[in-house]
């Protein structure tokens, strides 16, 4: 017994090579190649808006997802048309879990357009990308409301950098300022999101995260060769309604608190 351990061990680091080598080759092939569509198609339905470009991104997200294993679980309904949606984070599996489930675009920390592979892709779809600089706040505010105005639906990550997945941060109330003030109004949709990710077993599980000290690349290969049978699990909540809301940091608090009993309650349930 003892003898036979080492070589299983290396079958086993072998296997999940192999795996992750197939799915990372897999994944590039779909995403690159709708990529290509994509801008091809962008050139010429600008005149109109952007009717047909957010489905190819759905499309990728979704074909990513079952690549690496995961299955989409939806609780609830995202809200219809232009707003807010805000979810606790993760990791970059976000981006996908996210996008899978309905049209959006991200509102991401800078550093974000440097990943590789991801970074591309996130500038592609429009993604807006902010800097932690109070200095820049008004402007990057202005620029989420000339989005909403044109029926954008942004999505971003209050509680300002990632967990393991098991916990919510205090949500950060800087960006829900876009909700109040001059060019703001009670029209503007927002809706709060819970994430979690689960194991073959059905357990919820912090390994899909990207966080802490954990590099990029070893991430990456973490979650490309796992075996397959895990989910990802996306709770829509119902749509807060701002005109029940002074200021940012109430608002900020009142959705914290949705998503952190969005995630308590998940923990508690099988997938």
């Amino acid at each position: 017994m003892t003898g036979k351990a080492p070589t299983e061990s290396r079958e086993s680091g072998f296997i999940r090579w192999i795996r992750f080598l197939f799915r990372w080759l897999f994944m590039a092939i779909v995403i690159y190649g709708l990529l290509v569509l994509f801008l091809i198609i962008r050139l010429f339905e600008w005149p109109w808006g952007r009717p047909l470009t957010p489905g190819i991104t759905q499309l990728a997200c979704k074909a990513s997802l079952r690549i690496m294993g995961l299955k989409s679980i939806q609780l609830g309904y995202p809200m219809q048309g232009g707003g807010i949606i805000v979810a606790n984070h993760i990791g970059w599996l976000d981006i996908f879990t996210l996008n899978a489930a309905t049209r959006l675009i991200f509102v991401a920390k800078s550093e974000v357009a440097g990943w590789p592979g991801i970074g591309i892709l996130a500038k592609a779809t429009g993604a807006v990308f902010v800097e932690r600089d109070p200095k820049r706040a008004l402007r990057q505010h202005v620029e989420f409301r000339q989005r909403l105005a044109v029926g954008d639906r942004l999505v971003f990550f209050p509680e300002g950098t990632s967990t393991d997945g098991r916990r919510v941060l205090a949500f950060k109330s800087t960006l829900f300022a876009a909700c109040f003030g001059t060019g703001a109004g009670p029209q503007i949709q927002l809706q709060p999101v819970t994430l979690s990710y689960w194991n073959r077993r059905g357990e919820h599980s912090g390994d899909y995260a990207y966080w802490g000290e954990i590099g990029f690349g070893e991430s990456l290969f973490s979650v490309l060769s796992k075996p397959g049978g895990g989910s990802a699990r996306i709770e829509f909540h119902q749509p807060v309604d701002l005109r029940d809301f002074t200021d940012r940091k109430q608002l900020a608090a009142h959705c914290e608190n949705i998503v952190r009993a969005g995630l308590e309650h998940a923990q508690q349930t099988a997938v």
